[in-house]
């Protein structure tokens, strides 16, 4: 199954990948039949454990990515995309392969602003302000620095790519397993 796995998730992680790069959306097209895939393929092998693996992988990829949806800093289709990472990874994996994503995703961002350095100084000045605010009042508001510009977009899919590849070489390394069980 860990080859199966494997394999959907690489296909799947690539056109993210690319749709993401190319016109910056993950399609549903692409990630509504991962989720019902994942979902479909556990219960297959496995039956009612099966469907609560791929079930507990989507609740928490989907939970974990709805905050920063809802914050505006990330779209609905990364949401989806974890979803379906989570659906054929299951919940212990998923959140592996979550916390890579974070990872991979700030170094990322840190690159993509390195080459866009105006935007990078902007973005350290408000970093620094709002620490000097919350220091001396203790009491954290946000004040934005503007530099004109607005950021550049992150393509987030492809750190999700990155973060459950990574995942899943961790687990397999560990568990012998793509699934962390």
């Amino acid at each position: 199954m860990d080859h199966f796995i494997a394999s959907v998730l690489a296909a799947a992680l690539i056109v993210a990948t690319i749709t993401d790069i190319r016109s910056q959306r993950i399609y549903n097209w692409l990630t509504f039949p991962l989720i019902l895939s994942g979902l479909a393929a556990h219960t297959l092998h496995a039956g009612v454990d099966g469907l609560l693996l791929g079930a507990g992988g989507f609740a928490l990829g989907l939970g974990v990515m709805l905050v920063p949806y809802f914050l505006g800093m990330m779209g609905a289709g990364d949401v989806k995309l974890m979803a379906g990472v989570g659906a054929w990874l299951g919940a212990q994996a998923a959140f592996t392969a979550f916390l890579f994503t974070c990872l991979a995703g700030g170094i990322y961002a840190v690159i993509v602003l390195a080459r866009h350095f105006d935007q990078f100084k902007a973005v350290l000045i408000n970093i620094w302000a709002t620490f000097l605010l919350a220091v001396s009042t203790r009491r954290f508001e946000y004040t934005p620095v503007t530099e004109g510009q607005a950021l550049p977009r992150l393509c987030y899919g492809v750190a999700i790519a990155v973060g459950t590849v990574a995942a899943m070489v961790v687990n397999v390394t560990q568990t012998g397993s793509i699934l962390a069980r």
